[in-house]
């Protein structure tokens, strides 16, 4: 039997699906989220600066534009006290239910969407039925589900026989793998001794769990910033020093970095831009690159190898250089105890039609920040896939989740909390 009503989680999930909010500008979003727990009774709730370590923060955007969404959620209708414990982009939230003795089980859920514009055809269907995106992002990700499930656990562990206390973190700035180590590093992890994390779809369809996913790759941002000097490129091109010479070889050459022989190994140059005209030598350029590595020490190694060639092309082409580390995330593996517990709750969840045991996510998920500090202080923790059968891949202007997944994923995650308590590893 369900622990859920289908038509409210599908209502939820269509309104946070119509306010997708980029990292740290989830402020209508946690708002939201916190009428929604404060309706269901929870015994302690924390809300921005004090669900958070402020100083762990990754990625946070300028103050400009934070004040720009800040002002969006104020005119949405969003609490001024509420707002308030948010300024400066200090947004999502912490859950606790007391249900008694017992361990303390965590759930992590990511509520942030993509900058990104969203399908207008009548075939995407959240066009089409008129919860189609109104702000100019877009969950492309699947976040509305994560967080409508998120509350759907809350409310179901809130009326079930579970003994013991959860936690569910309800984390910004995924996207940019810039809140997990914010939430991990915070005072509510501390006391954490199990934890689950999830994520629909992941090319697996509506009706599969997979119970346990690994294969996380450490990744890293980097903002790479040439400095030159202008010239006139027909007249004096001898007096110009070329940042975007500079540039082009750094980021050549950073596609020839060795591979490693410890594992997988991954760079890229998502962003290059710069220059001001065809007959100005440019001065300026600047570039976003990524780094990834199956193992957190093979991140380590990317980082140092593209950091060692901005170094050389800038003296190459006879300009400075910056380097700035941005978000970061390292690898994990679920532990086998709970993966155990999500299987054997999938077995007896209505709408579960296969289970795979475990799979690679092949990406990167900065919910590893919590789920390593929970393994180190001696806990366990597991990262669930729940299915969805999505029309546009991840990240893609016609991604979907299949709104029937929704009961699904609350249903198998409240049976392997309810398990961690019964059956404690």
């Amino acid at each position: 039997m369900s622990h859920v009503d289908r038509d409210r989680l599908v209502a939820l999930r269509r309104e946070f699906h119509r306010h997708p909010e980029p990292a740290w500008r989830e402020f209508w979003t946690t708002a939201r989220i916190v009428e929604e727990l404060e309706s269901i009774g929870v015994d302690e709730l924390y809300v921005g600066r004090d669900a958070l370590d402020g100083d762990s923060r990754m990625a946070v955007p300028e103050g400009a534009e934070l004040a720009d969404w800040l002002e969006r959620a104020r005119e949405a209708g969003v609490d001024e006290d509420t707002l308030a414990t948010m300024d400066g982009g200090y947004t999502g939230c912490v859950a606790v239910v007391d249900c008694g003795p017992g361990p303390t089980v965590g759930l992590r859920v990511d509520i942030d969407g993509l900058p990104r514009a969203e399908s207008t055809d009548d075939e995407h269907v959240p066009a089409r039925e008129g919860f189609r995106s109104e702000t100019g992002a877009m969950h492309a990700c699947g976040h509305d589900g994560h967080a409508t499930i998120g509350l759907g656990v809350v409310e179901a562990i809130r009326d079930s026989e579970f003994s013991g206390t959860l936690k569910v973190f309800f984390q910004p700035a995924e996207e940019v793998i810039g809140g997990g180590k914010a939430m991990a590093t915070s005072e509510h992890v501390d006391d954490v001794d199990y934890l689950y994390a999830l994520h629909l779809g992941l090319d697996h369809p509506t009706g599969e769990v997979v119970a346990g996913i690994d294969g996380f790759l450490a990744v890293e941002h980097l903002d790479v910033d040439f400095h030159g000097a202008p010239g006139h490129a027909g007249a004096k091109p001898e007096e110009g020093r070329n940042a975007m010479q500079a540039m082009a070889a750094a980021v050549q050459n950073m596609y020839g970095i060795s591979r490693h022989s410890d594992g997988a190994t991954r760079v890229n140059a998502g962003v290059v831009e710069g220059g001001t005209a065809s007959n100005i030598i440019p001065e300026a350029v600047r570039a976003q690159v990524e780094v990834r590595g199956e193992t957190t020490e093979l991140k380590d190694y990317m980082s140092d190898r593209v950091q060692d060639v901005v170094a050389g092309a800038a003296r190459m082409h006879d300009c400075e250089f910056d380097v700035e580390l941005g978000g970061q995330a390292p690898s994990a593996t679920s532990d086998q105890a709970l993966v155990d517990f999500v299987m054997d709750a999938a077995d007896g969840t209505d709408g579960v039609t296969s289970i795979v045991e475990r799979d690679a996510l092949g990406g990167s998920e900065d919910a590893t920040f919590l789920m390593q500090s929970v393994q180190d202080r001696g806990g366990l923790a597991c990262y669930v896939g729940v299915g969805t059968d999505h029309p546009g891949g991840h990240h893609t202007a016609t991604f979907d989740v299949d709104e029937d997944s929704l009961p699904v994923g609350v249903d198998v995650l409240v049976g392997a909390i309810e398990r961690v308590a019964d059956r404690r590893p």
